[in-house]
């Protein structure tokens, strides 16, 4: 059963200077449900993440910082939203969520998060509209809880999965993969396990001979039980804050082979949504869309 997580605290914490970007979390659950690619039984409330698993990757000193609503201004600048507590309830809620998600994925092959992909989000800090790394979280609950000693991210946003870099840097359980825009934020890149920088304005043809000879060679190399997926459509040539020269088609196209070897692997992937700032609302609902009509038809 397709199980996707979803919580109207994604949009309705978000300040006001911000919701018009964020208005794919209420319409694209519409959208899916409208169009039958999922039905309301598909969907659930994430339960918040507890204080022990954020300290399993986040220092206690950061956290604090969190709840108490403590950040320096410059550590809010950093982040890009001002900081409220409904904003770090949002973040919990996410991360919770991702972490439920790998469960279902356990079970079903494949679970999804309307949210998530918050790789920006570093052992000490947030940055990028990132204050939990949720894929980070989720992933040290599988090590702890599940005994999985090699995970594999995806991170096929166009921006640096940086944060997630930072807090596996040392760790040999997960293989971090981040392929992103070359000249785009973050421009302090860390060093993931495996980076690929791509040209401003690359295209479909180009992205996708570069995924399609990287990807089977990793998964053969790696060997991972599991894959988290940040499935990000900023790569799309209308984002405004992209650079890359994505069609729609090419974005579903990278999707569909992700998802192809996965499931030829038998990898159970967890998807998180990741970003994406076309101007045009309905460009972005549907990129995002395309990617739950693959899960539906490859997984289910």
């Amino acid at each position: 059963m397709l199980k996707i997580a979803f919580s109207p605290v994604y949009a309705h914490s978000l300040p006001q200077t911000h919701r018009f970007p964020m208005l794919k979390y209420e319409l694209l659950p519409e959208q899916l449900i409208y169009e039958g690619t999922a039905t309301k039984e598909n969907f659930f409330e994430p339960i918040p993440i507890s204080e022990k698993k954020i300290v399993r990757v986040h220092t206690s000193e950061y956290w604090n910082k969190l709840k108490t609503l403590s950040l320096t201004k410059k550590e809010i600048r950093k982040t890009g939203f001002p900081l409220s507590q409904k904003l770090v309830d949002r973040e919990i809620i996410i991360a919770g969520g991702t972490i439920q998600n790998s469960e279902f994925a356990l079970q079903y092959g494949a679970s999804m998060n309307i949210a998530g992909g918050t790789h920006h989000a570093f052992t000490e800090h947030g940055e990028g509209f990132c204050l939990l790394n949720d894929i980070a979280l989720a992933s040290y609950h599988l090590i702890d809880e599940h005994n999985i000693n090699k995970i594999l991210i995806i991170d096929l946003d166009v921006h640096q999965g940086n944060g997630t870099a930072e807090i596996f840097q040392n760790e040999k359980r997960v293989f971090t993969f981040s392929m992103h825009g070359e000249k785009n934020y973050p421009h302090k890149k860390e060093n993931s396990d495996l980076d690929i920088e791509l040209k401003d304005g690359t295209d479909d043809k180009t992205y996708l001979k570069v995924l399609k000879e990287t990807l089977p060679k990793l998964i053969q190399e790696q060997k991972p039980q599991f894959i988290f997926f940040q499935a990000g459509v900023d790569v799309l040539a209308t984002d405004k804050l992209g650079r890359l020269g994505m069609t729609l088609q090419g974005c579903r196209e990278r999707d569909k082979f992700v998802f192809q070897e996965s499931k030829k692997n038998n990898i159970p992937i967890c998807v998180s949504m990741g970003g994406g700032y076309s101007p045009k609302i309905s460009d972005l609902v549907e990129a995002h869309a395309n990617t739950y009509r693959l899960v539906r038809d490859i997984y289910f």
